[in-house]
């Protein structure tokens, strides 16, 4: 009953916003959202008793009753928002508030000739053709519930066009901030990122929470590598307490493209980060480097899925989680070799540290190899901090909290440290050092 209703009422308000009087949009978005909407029909919010939900409960946002979120940013302080998202000082920026661009908190000027990055409204204003051709393509509605639910809703968001050659010297960062209101509210960011052949790219996206009432932030990226291309992506989530979020990244990687992508979760009441790659050109790379934090009753789940479709393709992945209190973290790992994808070199390896005896992991690497000429491995650890370095430590005169901390925060930097953007990475090992030390 509870299922039945739920998808009713977001089919509710998706009529709604098809008939907004004086609205017209170009007919291949409108099939666009259709099509996420009937997939979202079909499908229906997962449950504990679908495999790659198995323990991640959802109900606590499928049985809340959301209102689409509004463009208000009169409580947003610029300062508490850029330092939040760890913004990096020298960068291109548009921001974003429960969904909706906000100009106030964007700048890009001095983009070099044929860049865009500019808010998807306004590429559908458009009727850009280059989104028209990319957008929905790479993200599974038919298969994913919570990105058929964002198809359906598509229209905030960002663009992100790098053209042929072009190597961009300055970061792009795109931050999303979620204020929660007097009523519970979503919002459905959507990115939509396209590297060039031989560009050059590095970008950032921002997910953070003002206030501890209920909001759901419920976010796809879509990346597309042209040959060549060589792009960092990174993905940083600071929900509040009350925060939901589920977040989807589908890349699509060409010949020799290479993508490095780190999620970093510091928070949030719920969090599901979904990952699929799909590396379909001879010589394409991935490298996925993900970094969790819990603490209290946080839940966070993080899906991988690395598809390696052409020959001679390499991924790399590290996800580290660190959990205290009585949270839950989840780590479900997939690499999946095609047949055709001979001389596949992929590893994948997910470590965690609980630092409570209430805390707990689940983790599931695994490994689907359909060609016969390829090296994979997977591995994963679940352990606390090590005895044998606490002793040292303390042997040498640190207290026990002291040395706790240490620990943790070089178990936490070894992640933290491949992210290439400097300003970004310089104040997230600042923010893990306070934390740190304050725990």
């Amino acid at each position: 009953m509870l299922a039945t209703e739920t998808k009713e009422r977001y089919l509710a308000d998706f009529k709604r916003g098809r008939h907004r009087a004086g609205v017209t949009d170009a007919a291949w978005l409108d099939k666009l959202r259709d099509a996420g909407m009937a997939s979202f029909q079909t499908l229906g919010f997962p449950t504990t008793r679908i495999e790659e939900w198995k323990y991640t409960n959802v109900e606590p946002i499928a049985s809340q009753s959301f209102i689409q979120a509004n463009a208000e940013t009169h409580n947003v302080d610029a300062g508490a928002l850029f330092s939040s998202s760890f913004l990096d000082e020298d960068c291109y920026r548009l921001g974003f508030v429960n969904g909706i661009y906000a100009p106030q908190f964007s700048s890009v000027q001095g983009l070099p000739s044929g860049v865009r990055v500019q808010s998807l409204a306004e590429a559908i204003e458009q009727n850009d053709i280059t989104v028209a051709a990319h957008l929905g393509r790479y993200g599974r509605h038919q298969s994913q519930p919570f990105v058929a639910l964002n198809t359906a809703f598509v229209g905030g968001g960002a663009v992100v066009v790098v053209p042929p050659g072009c190597r961009l010297t300055r970061p792009v960062h795109l931050v999303f901030a979620s204020i929660a209101g007097d009523a519970p509210v979503i919002s459905h960011p959507r990115v939509l990122i396209i590297a060039g052949a031989g560009s050059e790219l590095q970008i950032a996206e921002s997910y953070i929470g003002f206030e501890n009432g209920r909001y759901f932030c419920n976010a796809v990226t879509e990346l597309v590598g042209e040959a060549d291309a060589v792009i960092e992506h990174c993905r940083l989530q600071q929900e509040s307490d009350g925060g939901f979020h589920v977040g989807a990244l589908a890349a699509y990687l060409t010949r020799g493209c290479r993508l490095t992508a780190h999620a970093v979760t510091l928070s949030g009441a719920l969090v599901r980060n979904n990952v699929h790659v799909v590396l379909d050109g001879e010589g394409a790379e991935c490298v996925l480097n993900g970094l969790y934090l819990a603490d209290g009753a946080q839940h966070v789940d993080n899906f991988t899925e690395i598809e390696h479709a052409k020959p001679l393709g390499t991924s790399s992945e590290l996800y580290k989680g660190i959990l205290s209190g009585k949270a839950h973290g989840v780590f479900n790992g997939k690499i999946v070799v095609q047949k055709n994808a001979q001389k596949t070199n992929a590893r994948q390896t997910n470590k965690n540290l609980l630092l409570s005896p209430d805390a707990a992991v689940n983790t599931k690497p695994q490994l689907e190899i359909y060609a016969d000429d390829v090296k994979c491995s997977h591995g994963s650890t679940i352990g606390q901090i090590d005895a044998d370095a606490m002793f040292y430590l303390r042997s040498r005169g640190l207290g026990v909290d002291e040395a706790r901390s240490l620990l943790s925060f070089a178990f936490a930097s070894e992640v933290i440290g491949k992210i290439k953007i400097e300003g970004l990475r310089r104040q997230l090992d600042g923010h893990l050092a306070v934390l740190f030390h304050r725990e």
